[in-house]
Order: structure tokens, then C-alpha cells, then sequence
């Protein structure tokens, strides 16, 4: 066991293993995966639900089982809701104002969740649980996704993209990462959303497009933005940047730190998952799968083709 994150510096460590568990934030480059057949390892297990890191194709390639995590929905759809009401009621410039002994309520009126309708996106056991939790708010929930599940109807109307980008006063996105899905909000998407509509996305940062997001919240077409998962996040989150220069490709560490200046955006550290209650299922997840697929050549964690 090693703190350490998977890389070309540490891969040395999996020599003699059958099988190798990590979280989201290690390189399955090629080079990696090759030194990693080398030495024998069968299976690969990522401890996220998210496995868009994997590099699957070239691995698959190689010969590799592969796994990814498991754990109940609630953490993050919870945390979700969270963001939600962070958002609608000034949360961050209440906090802000009052720590600089501004006690005033300027700038701080908020909305009732009653008098909102939410759009969710994406209606996994995620999406679907974040819509049982504010059904319980009174608000109305318009639902979005490819495959409807009819669990959902209970709590939520489904409805198409556009629709849902037109009447939602609040977006919380849930979808997975694909190809069809990067940067899916972008300034077209923005443009059919109401003026001053609040995001949060809590799922993966490449689903939005961050210079259109920047445009959105210079023109105030954003009125407040909840971010979990930032782009291009990795050497970013996860590890102390307060004794170090912060050096990213493509500069998105510039990027998020103009947006965390704006008083209606909030950042938090790639935390939604991180609970006592996720955490054990995720660990028990990485070690059963490898055990499983060595020991009976199939697990119901592999990732399926």
C-alpha cells in the first residue's frame, strides 16, 4: 500500500503483483500499462465509479481485466443538494462578509427551493437519488436522460434537453463522461438556459466547457456556479498548493482561480464522494475484484465493453 498515485515513477512498486487497485487520479498511460504487463499483473480495479482514466481501449488491448468501483449513491447526491442550496442562498458571500464583519444583507437574498424548478441530468442511481431528495423540497424536477427509468417518474418529468435547458432555474449534471458528453455545456447549450441560471456539476469537469463557463459568469448569463470537478484537475486537487507554484498544462489552474474570484462561484476539491460510508465501500470494491476475478475468473465489478 503506498499513497502514492500510479505513474511511470511508481509503477516499479507493482512488480510481482497479480493485480494493482488505484484511485482516479493515476496514469494508465501506454508506457505504463506496458511495464505493468511486463510484470505479470492480470487486473487493474480502480476504486472510482469513473473510468474514463483507465485508458480501457489500450489496455484491453493488452490483456487486462478491468474494474471499477461501487458505492451507495447518497454521498454525493446529498452533497449535491448541499451545493444546490450553497448556491440559491448566498452562501459564500454570507460567509465571506461575515468573516470580514460584514453584517449586513446586501447582496445576500436568496431563493426558496419551493419556487424553483431543478433540471437533473442524468438519472443513474445518482441522478435518480438527488431527485427522490428534492422531491421532499416541493420544487419541481424536470429529468434528462437517454435511458429513462421509469423509478424516476415518480419524482421528476422527463423531458428534452432543450426544454429542460429553457425552464430550469437550477442544472445539476449527473451524466457520465463520453465522447458525446465533453463539453456538452458550452456556450450554445448556455444560451438556451435562462438568464442568471446556477449549475453545479459534481460529476466529472470535462463535461463543461470551462472558457464557455467563463464567459457565462463575466456576462452574469451564470447566476452562480457550484464546481466538484474541475477540468483538467489533476496536479491540482488532492495535494497542498499553499508552499508551491501550481504549474498545469493549458493553464487550468489559471483558469480556476479567476473563476474561485467571482462571489457566485464555489470549488470544492473533488470531495462529494468523501464519506466514512463510500470510502470503505470503495477500498472492499478494489481488493474483492481483483480476488473475484483470480480466483473465479469473473467479477460484478468488471468494467462491461
Amino acid at each position: 500500500m503506498t499513497p502514492a498515485n500510479l505513474d511511470a515513477s511508481t509503477v516499479g512498486m507493482a512488480e510481482g503483483s497479480d493485480g494493482v487497485t488505484t484511485l482516479g487520479q493515476s496514469d494508465y498511460c501506454n508506457e505504463v500499462l506496458d511495464v505493468l504487463k511486463g510484470y505479470g499483473v492480470k487486473v487493474l480495479a480502480s476504486r472510482c465509479v469513473g473510468y474514463n482514466h483507465m485508458n480501457v481501449e489500450y489496455a484491453r488491448k493488452l490483456g487486462f481485466k478491468l474494474c471499477n468501483g461501487s458505492y451507495a449513491p447518497n454521498g454525493v447526491a446529498e452533497y449535491t443538494v448541499m451545493s444546490i442550496l450553497i448556491a440559491v442562498r448566498k452562501f459564500k458571500k454570507a460567509m465571506y462578509n461575515t468573516d470580514d464583519n460584514d453584517f449586513t444583507l446586501k447582496g445576500k437574498m436568496g431563493r426558496e427551493l419551493r419556487s424553483l424548478t431543478i433540471g437533473v441530468m442524468g438519472t443513474g442511481k445518482i441522478g435518480f437519488t438527488v431527485c427522490r431528495i428534492l422531491s421532499s423540497f416541493g420544487c419541481r424536477i424536470l429529468a434528462y436522460d437517454v435511458y429513462q427509468n421509469d423509478a424516476v417518474r415518480e419524482y421528476a418529468e422527463y423531458v428534452d434537453l432543450d426544454t429542460l435547458y429553457k425552464e430550469s432555474d437550477v442544472i445539476t449534471i449527473h451524466t457520465p463522461l463520453l465522447p458525446s458528453t465533453t463539453g456538452m455545456i458550452n456556450k450554445d447549450a448556455l444560451m438556451k438556459m435562462k438568464d442568471g441560471v446556477i449549475i453545479i456539476n459534481n460529476a466529472r469537469g470535462e463535461l463543461v466547457n470551462i472558457d464557455d463557463i467563463i464567459w457565462g459568469m463575466e456576462t452574469e448569463k451564470i447566476g452562480g456556479m457550484f464546481m466538484d470537478a474541475f477540468p483538467g484537475e489533476t496536479g491540482i486537487i488532492h495535494i497542498p498548493h499553499n508552499e508551491d507554484i501550481v504549474k498545469t498544462e493549458g493553464m487550468p489552474w489559471f483558469k480556476l482561480k479567476y473563476l474561485r474570484s467571482f462571489i457566485n462561484f464555489v470549488h470544492t476539491p473533488h470531495m462529494a464522494f468523501f464519506t466514512e460510508e463510500a470510502a470503505e465501500s470503495m477500498a472492499r470494491c478494489g481488493v474483492d475484484s481483483i480476488f473475484e476475478i483470480l480466483t473465479e475468473g469473473q467479477s460484478s465489478h468488471e468494467i462491461p465493453q
